[in-house]
């Protein structure tokens, strides 16, 4: 059983609380995810971010395939952190945490994302050109959102 890690962190100059407020909603997810992955909420994300609440959207990952990922917040400390998980979807695992601290000058945003493969050896396999890549891919995009909504640091 191997478990990826995806480790990445961005500086932004902004408060704390203007950080806190676009990353913690789940509306914002849409904002920062590539257009092609035709990312669409249907339903969890009309109140702000708690423990235990399901989050259920499509997402459009690779080869054109619509997938309903089902997400759970499992854990949220105001200003500084919260969990994801996933609940249904493309991974085996799926566990993503998002950390915000104050920096001179604005915030430093972190993900750590640890996830697993379904499939076993053949997902093992495909992990280096396929899957690795398009998480590199969807990352990027959004530190380059990121940047553009709010300016480099």
């Amino acid at each position: 059983m191997k478990i990826y890690t995806l480790h990445k962190k961005q500086n932004l100059p902004i408060s704390i609380d203007e950080a806190w407020e676009f990353l913690s909603s789940p509306k914002n997810l849409k904002t920062i995810t590539p257009d092609y992955m035709g990312f669409h909420i249907l339903s969890g994300a009309d109140r702000p971010m708690f423990p235990g609440q399901i989050i259920q959207y499509i997402v459009t990952p690779v080869l054109g395939i619509k997938t309903k990922w089902v997400t759970e917040i499992t854990h949220v400390k105001d200003k500084e952190y919260f969990v994801d998980e996933q609940r249904f979807g493309p991974y085996a695992l799926w566990h993503h945490k998002h950390f915000i601290k104050p920096i001179e000058g604005g915030v430093e945003m972190e993900d750590i994302v640890d996830y697993k493969l379904p499939m076993g050896i053949l997902g093992q396999m495909v992990h280096p050109f396929l899957v690795k890549p398009k998480l590199e891919e969807i990352f990027n995009y959004r530190t380059k959102k990121l940047e553009a909504l709010f300016g480099t640091y």
